[in-house]
């Protein structure tokens, strides 16, 4: 789908990911277009799927989510039934914020968004009651150095 994206939609996109609230008026001038030709392009974005969904981005800490982990899960299990337990666990549980499968020695990491070391270990003790995990492993986040949703277009 990338390759079917000329410079005006790029433009367009990268816009988008940075703020969605401008009128499309204001983005079509800032892209330097016209306002119709900007919303029909949106439009088709959006029926393509390149545009998923738009929302509104929140700051952890004002909110009182201080402390960021990464966990590092390794486990022996790998059969089905395990796996739909698992990720039902972790669909279930608002604190994780990403999740992916890995390859290489760890089976899965997740960014887990916590008020503090205490609600981490509510969390923890909730995820290995339902299923049965390895080997875990979690990385308190000192600083967030960078982060962004933005795709390098």
């Amino acid at each position: 789908m990338a390759d079917q994206l000329d410079e005006l939609d790029r433009k367009i996109l990268l816009q988008l990911q940075q703020d969605t609230t401008p009128s499309i008026e204001d983005i079509a001038r800032t892209v330097g277009s016209s306002k119709t030709p900007v919303w029909n392009r949106i439009r088709k974005m959006r029926e393509r799927g390149i545009i998923t969904r738009e929302v509104a981005i929140l700051d952890a800490d004002a909110l009182g989510f201080e402390a960021c982990f990464f966990v590092l899960i390794r486990t022996s299990e790998h059969d089905a039934a395990w796996q739909a337990a698992f990720l039902k666990a972790l669909r279930e549980r608002a604190e994780v914020q990403e999740a992916h499968r890995l390859a290489g020695d760890i089976d899965y990491i997740l960014k887990v968004r916590v008020p503090n070391a205490k609600a981490y270990d509510v969390f923890y003790q909730a995820l290995i009651t339902e299923v049965k995990i390895h080997n875990v492993t979690a990385l308190l986040s000192m600083e967030q150095i960078k982060s962004t949703t933005a795709l390098p277009l």
